[in-house]
């Protein structure tokens, strides 16, 4: 576990993860109080990575639930296996007859059979989902409920039990309580509001983009072969566009996706036909590769050279 903010701070960098002090702080919170964290904000700034960092920080698995409209209990929680359940029937089949060898009446093999339901209704045909997983673990573990915007309002009330008391209940088994309290991370992307119940009941913090000199960290930490010089036109480059009004801008994980590329291609500066040739990994709409190009062709070459200034 973690004793203080510094150690977590300095347990995620080991992890390649550029913790803020804000970061530290309510990761350090969430240990100490046993409270999920929601992180909000833009997509491709890190939030799934800090859940990845969190868990292999303290040797601890990760378990991921990726939400998507449409989720339900039975995706998310657990599914019987009813194939495993009718396989089970055939080969117990001499004995269930026995069990109905002298029934009289429909209804009374009907309830001879519900005295026997355990049977078929016990963990042995239990096939569990992500949440179910991680409440059942024998170890402790980080859950990640990735994207939680995406899923329906109705998923999300669901959640409520599993956050609050860490425990939920199949009807034919009854209430599951986590044998480890699992330190949990719900992220947003802001595509829907989420709701006053689910927030009370996580810590908050919202991760935007980074500073240009944290950015600048990032992509020496992540791509350790760039030169710092391109390192730095690049990045100028991706807060620059960041300022456009945009479709989609660039994300962090898209500023890593370019400087691989400019690598790769051994660039030795961003000049206009660089930019040119390479831009579609930062942008992915048409629209706003044509704006970029219109911007960065208005003044902001010098020397052949793309400045990274307007």
């Amino acid at each position: 576990m973690f004793n203080n903010i510094a150690e977590v701070q300095q347990k995620l960098g080991r992890q390649q993860y550029i913790a803020s002090e804000e970061i530290g702080t309510i990761v350090y919170l969430a240990h100490t109080l046993g409270k999920p964290i929601l992180a909000e904000g833009p997509a491709g700034v890190g939030k799934t990575e800090l859940a990845k960092a969190w868990a292999a920080s303290l040797d601890m698995p990760l378990i991921r639930l990726q939400c998507y409209e449409g989720l339900d209990e039975s995706k998310a929680l657990y599914e019987w296996e009813y194939a495993k359940q009718m396989l089970y029937t055939q080969l117990l089949r001499d004995t269930l007859g026995n069990i109905l060898g002298d029934v009289n009446s429909l209804a009374e093999a009907a309830t001879r059979l519900a005295q026997e339901e355990d049977v078929f209704f016990s963990e042995n045909f239990l096939l569990p989902r992500p949440l179910l997983t991680a409440l059942t673990s024998t170890e402790p573990i980080v859950l990640l409920i990735d994207e939680i915007d995406r899923a329906d309002v109705e998923f999300e009330a669901f959640l409520l039990e599993v956050l609050s008391d860490f425990q939920v209940s199949v009807p034919e088994l009854g209430t599951i309580s986590a044998i480890h309290q699992p330190m949990v991370l719900l992220t947003s992307n802001n595509t829907r509001e989420l709701s006053e119940a689910l927030k009370r009941r996580c810590l908050y913090i919202h991760i935007g983009y980074p500073t240009q000199e944290a950015e600048m960290e990032i992509v020496r930490l992540k791509v350790p072969d760039m030169r710092p010089e391109l390192a730095n036109q690049a990045v100028s480059v991706v807060h620059q566009l960041r300022q456009m009004d945009l479709r989609k801008t660039p994300s962090i994980s898209e500023t890593l996706d370019w400087a691989r590329a400019l690598v790769a291609l051994n660039a030795e500066y961003i000049d206009e036909d660089t930019l040119r040739k390479t831009l579609t990994v930062l942008l992915k709409y048409e629209a706003d590769v044509q704006k970029a190009r219109r911007m960065m062709g208005n003044g902001g070459q010098q020397g052949g050279r793309y400045s990274g200034r307007r």
